[in-house]
Order: structure tokens, then sequence, then C-alpha cells
């Protein structure tokens, strides 16, 4: 079976000898954007590898082939639950094999070093354990079914600005217990078949050429997968030397006839080639790539992915505040006003190469609305959040030839003449792969009818990297530029606006044209962009949209406030600058909170931001970027239907005044100062007050924890039993995370002051008393010094609680 072979095989050194020098090295880059070469003479496919670790894409960013829009990790990580970690694998697998998806590209591994860090929603948590069993819990569900599944990025890859050059130094110490010890059980004990190398350079060496892929990751941790790199990653010949394998996306590349050359004439011997030949046939083998061996995995469950989403989105709400309003009632509420440019227009995932397309969103507004049938749901904007051009509504726009829902897309080269076109359902296009000729056109031109749906002054621009007009009615409208700044990602996935003013009648049609003129750049990513049509944000006065919320809000009989962030806030490519709401949103929350209606705050970002008015509301939630069911799922929450399951992953400050900050390379270098002391170990080495601590949570019942049970004593290599007994003493079901922290004052290493070492999550009827269990691996207890892991001796105290500092219960353990 596949996933029995060995990498020396000899099933493996057969097709092996089959293969030339020049064959051999081809299989080291990819074929194409998102495939590996196929060599039709022994058997091997094409191998797909596709985006979206909350969702897979598949090889198109297309809105005519959709993907499911999961929760995204963050949302997944606050719920602390193993087996709903290892379904979302699963479902991403059943997506995965659809698509003809061979290899998902995730999940994300790197911490929340800072919460300023723009890709944080796509990452599990600030503590490397979290993470870690969150992270190997989705590679089991995946690969069970037969997809490769690529922890990434390797390693130390926590910012975004300047990521493709940058170096972090961090000490050996803090690589080991935080940053490698996220990734080490996805490759230890969940066996991933790839890992993806990273942009960065740590410790002034590039990622793709770093011993860190020998050791620990091949040698020590047995790693048997393919090292494949972040997308142009790949820069040099040196990467080929190392124990980097395969580079994407291709054909172009470092490697090709430089590398064959290279063999030949000795500066690298063949047997390094074969190696990561090796490698790329086991995978192929495993991902049933190979026509000689037949995958051994099941077919994923039959499994209702809408459904799940909505699950997920429940069971990893944060309730952060609650003065006993939720949930809320439905049969008592008549007029509900929900209020909040994302209410209406809800970001169900973050920016960037995570982003699916999914078949249809469930808004806020959309999924109360829904459920109260009864009561009348009104709604007020109250604050601008958008940042840039937004797309045309599908509803809006019509093609231009066939006068169905759309626009018409045409490549054209120099002279004018068509190169290629196609039918587009979406005003927003991000090519990347895919059959259009993006290297070879000149301009790219959009057409289609606009009907507007209101009347008034307007700003109707694009979104692109570069040169564009825009002629209306046959009139030139706009003729700009939108610079992009050098992160070549972000161009493409978050590209610059420009826009300009005109006067719209509602149902009165006009005819658009956007001509984007091309300069594909260098290499494989040179051939991507993204295009958007569309209209910023209205100029309108503040004060009158926060005058109307304030008024719909005093006419209900309570009040739903979305808040949350934007594109332009959080998303691959630029870290955030500060943690404020953007726009007006937190004056909005002021001006709700002063009319004396109940008013529940929903917080719609996928990290953390500031609220600095939650004294002043009667609940606090935070569903995060919650997937296409964010909608239902917040409606369910709400009125009770299901428990928000959530606890925090990550400290949510109060003020800007947060003890690890820094995500800006000073003259190419990020450092790490801080060492151990990330996350809620800073926040407690520091004495710093947060908003909301590390693992806390609210759920709609009560608990008790008692009769604590440890272990009397450890030694290395053995593991201690922690046995308490939770007790649901509330009036409904519930669920809570059992947290167990270790700690070492007298401690003659550098320690945090308290560190997580297990937890587990427990559901009970009201009145149920569930006995529970955590295992802590005398790792927990160890500390890394030059040479290996170190067992200090002596007492450690073991402390259980709800979060990082409701610990009510202690007991003294003894490592020998």
């Amino acid at each position: 079976m596949p996933d029995q072979l060995a990498l020396d095989s000899p099933q493996l050194t057969e097709l092996l000898t089959r293969l030339t020098l020049e064959d051999k090295v081809r299989l080291l880059t990819g074929h194409d954007f998102w495939t590996t070469e196929p060599v039709p003479g022994i058997g091997l496919r094409r191998m797909v590898l596709s985006d979206g670790p909350s969702g897979v894409r598949g090889e198109v960013w297309d809105e005519r082939s959709p993907s499911l829009n999961l929760p995204s990790a963050t949302v997944l990580s606050s719920t602390w639950d193993r087996e709903l970690a290892h379904r979302y694998g699963e479902v991403a697998a059943a997506q995965a094999r659809a698509k003809g998806v061979d290899v998902v590209l995730g999940p994300t591994i790197n911490l929340h070093r800072s919460p300023l860090g723009g890709r944080h929603f796509e990452a599990y948590s600030e503590d490397p354990l979290l993470t870690a069993v969150i992270a190997a819990e989705y590679v089991r569900g995946v690969q069970e079914h037969g997809v490769a599944a690529t922890p990434k990025h390797y390693v130390a890859n926590d910012y975004e600005t300047e990521r493709f050059t940058a170096s972090t130094e961090v000490s050996e110490r803090a690589l080991r217990e935080l940053y490698l010890a996220a990734f080490e059980p996805s490759v230890t004990q969940a066996r991933a078949w790839l890992v993806m190398s990273a942009y960065n350079a740590i410790n002034g060496t590039t990622a793709s050429e770093h011993p860190l892929l020998a050791s620990p990751l091949k040698d020590e941790w047995g790693f048997d997968g393919v090292v494949v790199s972040d997308w142009t990653a790949v820069r040099s010949l040196a990467s080929a030397e190392a124990e980097q394998d395969l580079a994407m996306p291709g054909p172009f590349g470092p490697w090709g006839d430089a590398l064959v050359a290279a063999v030949r004439d000795g500066r690298i011997p063949e047997s390094t080639v074969d190696r990561k030949v090796r490698r790329i046939l086991l995978l192929a083998a495993r991902v049933g790539a190979l026509d000689s061996v037949t995958p051994p995995a099941p077919p994923p469950p039959a499994v209702d992915g809408v459904a799940f989403a909505r699950e997920v989105a429940a069971a990893g709400t944060v309730l952060l505040a609650n003065n006993g309003i939720l949930p809320l009632t439905a049969a008592k509420l008549s007029r509900v006003a929900v209020l909040g440019h994302n209410a209406a227009q809800a970001r169900t995932q973050g920016g960037g190469s995570a982003t699916v397309i999914p078949d249809r969103v469930v808004s806020p507004l959309d999924g109360l609305r829904a459920a109260l049938p009864d009561a009348e749901v009104t709604y007020a904007l109250g604050a601008v959040v958008q940042e840039g051009v937004a797309p045309f509504p599908l509803a809006e726009i019509a093609h231009p030839e066939t006068g169905e829902p759309g626009l018409l897309v045409r490549f054209l080269d120099r002279d004018g003449a068509e190169l290629f076109r196609e039918d587009r359902w979406a005003a927003s296009l991000v090519y990347l792969g895919g059959d259009a000729p993006t290297g070879e056109a000149a301009a790219v031109e959009l057409t289609t009818t606009w009907t507007p749906s209101t009347s008034g002054r307007v700003r109707l621009g694009f979104a692109a990297a570069g040169h564009a007009r825009i002629d209306l009615d046959g009139e030139l409208h706009l003729d700009g530029t939108a610079d992009a700044g050098a992160d070549l990602g972000a161009a493409v996935l978050s590209p610059p606006s420009a826009a300009a003013p005109v006067t719209v009648e509602a149902g009165r049609p006009v005819a658009v044209r956007l001509t984007f003129d091309r300069v594909p750049g260098e290499g494989s990513l040179g051939y991507a962009f993204g295009l958007t049509i569309g209209l910023a944000p209205p100029d309108v006065d503040p004060a009158e949209l926060l005058a109307e919320a304030a008024e719909t809000a005093e006419r209900a009989d309570v009040a739903i406030v979305v808040v949350g962030t934007n594109s332009a806030v959080e998303s691959e490519g630029h870290d955030r600058t500060d943690l404020a709401l953007p726009g007006h949103q937190d004056d909005l929350v002021r001006a709700v909170a002063a009319t004396g209606t109940p008013t529940i705050v929903v917080v719609n970002s996928g990290s953390p931001v500031l609220l600095p008015w939650r004294a002043d509301v009667a609940a606090v939630l935070v569903p995060y970027f919650g997937g296409q069911e964010m909608g239902h799922a917040l409606a369910d929450v709400l009125l009770g239907a299901r428990e928000p399951g959530g606890r925090l992953p990550t400290t949510w400050p109060a003020t800007m005044d947060v003890p690890v900050l820094d995500v800006t390379p000073v003259d190419g270098v990020l450092r790490y100062p801080e060492g151990i002391h990330v996350g809620y170990r800073a926040w407690l080495k520091s004495g710093r007050e947060p908003a909301y601590p590390f693992g806390s949570g609210l759920g709609y019942s009560t608990w008790s924890l008692d009769g604590l049970r440890v272990s009397p004593a450890i030694s290395a290599g053995g593991a201690a039993e922690v046995e308490l007994t939770a007790t649901n003493t509330g009036a409904r079901a519930g669920k809570q995370v059992v947290q167990v922290y270790l700690a070492r004052p007298d401690s003659g290493v550098d320690r945090p002051v308290r560190w997580l070492a297990g937890f587990t999550t427990v559901e009970a009827a009201p009145g149920e008393a569930v006995p529970v269990t955590v295992t802590l691996p005398a790792r927990a207890f160890a500390d890394w010094q030059p040479g290996g892991w170190h067992y200090e001796p002596g007492g450690f105290t073991v402390l259980v609680g709800t979060s990082v500092e409701d610990l009510p219960l202690r007991a003294d353990i003894e490592l020998k």
C-alpha cells in the first residue's frame, strides 16, 4: 500500500532507474502554476496543488467553479476541539477530491507572535501547543482520504512586511520551543506528506536553502515527504544542494538546465537529485498519481459541507461579554435593529491566496431575517468600512452580448486583436494560473452593462496594479494608474484602487468598458494579476450615518451592531498598522449604546481589534471570519439554538500597549528579542492587563471544576495524568474547555510564568458531572538547551481552569 512504501522501496528504485537526468530534474520544478510535471512513460500523471486552507479552490480562481468557504483558522482553533479539526480536514479532502486536487496547501502553522500580523486569520494561535494539536488533526483528516496536506510556512514566517526578503533573527531555543514545536506533531504524529518552505530567511539563510530542512525536519523528525517551496521562494541553485525538493510554480525557476549542468560537471551529486525525486514519487504513490500503485485511502465521508460550515462557525464563536441578554428569546422580539457595514457585507474569509469563491454567502442580516420571520428586522449602514473599489453586484451587471448576468473579458494583443475571450459572472477577477494568455496579452478588456440600483453621485473605478482606463457610454470616465508597491503578492491578491465621481440614475443602464494595460513581470508570478471594476466608498457625512443608525436603534427592542475589518486591514501581503476598527465604527457602537437600547456587538475580524466601548454594551460576540454560513451560525448563537463554543486562542489587548508588537524589519532584519515569551507568556511576564486573556470565553451555562488528582511524579520520556471532574451547574447543556498549565517559579532556567501543557473539551447536560483526563507528556516540562531537550528535575505546579487567568485548581508534581 502506498503509505507503507519507504523512500528506499524497490518500486521507487525501479522507476528512478527509468528516468534520465533531464527527466529527474524536470520533476523538481512545477509543470505550470498549480501542477507538477507528468512522466507518462513511468505512469506518473500530474499532481494538482491548490490553495485555500479554509476551503479548496482548485486550479482556477473562478466564480464559475465555486468552493465551500469554511470558517477561517482562528474560528477552528477557537473551538479547541480535536475531533472537529479532524472532521474539518475530512471536509477539505472531500472538496479536494471533487475538484481533482491532490495536494491542499495548508494548514498554516505560523504563530500569532504580534497582533499586527496581517495573515493571522489563516493561522491558529499564539500558543505552539494549541496550534500543533489543531493543525495535526487537520492533517490527519485530509490525508486519511488520499489527499496530501502541506503544513506551512516553515518557519518563523509570522509577518507579511518584506516577507519575500526579510530575515527573522530568532534564538535556537525560541525556534525549538515555539516556532518549530508548532510544526512538529504534524510531521512526527500526523505524518504530513509535504511541508512548505517559507519566503523569509532565518538567521540570515533563506528558508529554501536552510539547514532546518535537514534537521530537525528530515533527520530528527523522520519527515519522508516533499519540501515544496512557497511560490517563487526558490531563487538559486543553492536550494537544490539543500533539502528543498520541489520548486513551485513552473515552468520557470532557477533549477532546470542549470541543475543539469551542475550535476554533469560534478558540483552537485546526482544522488542529491535522486533523493528529491524519490520523495516526489512517494508522494505520487500516496495520492494515487502512479498507475502502478493503488491508493489505499477510502473515499471521503459523505458530508453536508454547508451544514458543517455552519456547525464550525457556531462552535468557534467566542462570547467575550454578556450581561445576561444572551441568548435572545425570539418570541419576545418584535423589532430588531441590525447595524453596520459588515452586517450586510460580511467578511467570511481573509484576503490573499487563502481566498475561495463560494456559491453563496449568508450575511448576519440575512441570517437574522431568516431566523426571526415574525419580527421586524431593520437595517442601517451606520459607518463605512470599505476601502478601495468593491465589485459591482452581479445583479446589476449584464453581459453586453448575451444580456445574461456578468461581463465579457477579452485578452488583446498590441494591435487590439483578440487572443482570448471568456464570459464571467463576477466583477472581481484574479488570474493565477488557468488558460488565459496572461503573459502574451498587451491589454485586458472588461465590458458590461451596469444598471445602478440607486440614483446619485458615486465613485466608479477599478482595482488593479497598473494603468487602466474606463469608458462610460463611450466617453472617457477615468484614465489612471494604481501603484501596487513592492509586494507582488499584494498586487495580485489585494490590488490598489483608482476611482472618479459620476452621477447615475437608478434603472438607467450604463455601458462600461475597462481597458487594463498588461505589463507582465518576471517569472511565473509575473503572469498573475487581479482586476476589479465597481464602486469606491461613497462620499457621505459620517454624522448622518451615525444619526440614522441611532434612530433605527431607538425604535428597536435590541440593537445588533456588526463591526469588523476589511481587506485593506487583514490580508496576505501586508501587516496591520494598528488595532483600531477602521472608519467610524467605534463611534457607531457608542452612538447606539447611548440610545439605551440593549446593544450586542458582533466583531467580524480575523484577529484581535481594540474594543474601547466594551464596558458600555450588553454583550460582545466574536464570530471572526465565519465562512459562508456565518449569518446562519450567528443567528443560531444569538437565539440560543447553539452554544457559543469558542475560547480565545490569542490574547486580545485593551490598547496598543502590547508586549510583543513589532512586525517591521529594519535593514531587512526582523528580530524576535522576546525569545520564548510570546502571546500570553509575554503578557504575564510584563504584568500588563489585556482586555481578554488567552483561553477565555463564556458559554450559556455555568461550570465547576473539582477533585483535581495529578500523578505525583514524571520522568523524562514518560507522561503524567491530570484527572478532575467538570460539572455543568447551569440550566442548559453546555461546553467547557478545560485547560492545564505548568509553572516553575523557582526554576534555574528562564521560563514563562506559566505555559499551556494540555487541554480538552467537555460537553455535559444540566447537572451532569463528567470525568476529565488530560495527559501531560514529559516534553511539556522540557526546555531546549544547546545539544537537545533538557529536563530540569524538581517540583512543578499544575494549574487547571478555563483560561490562563482563571485557574482555580492546582497541584504539585515532581520531575525526576
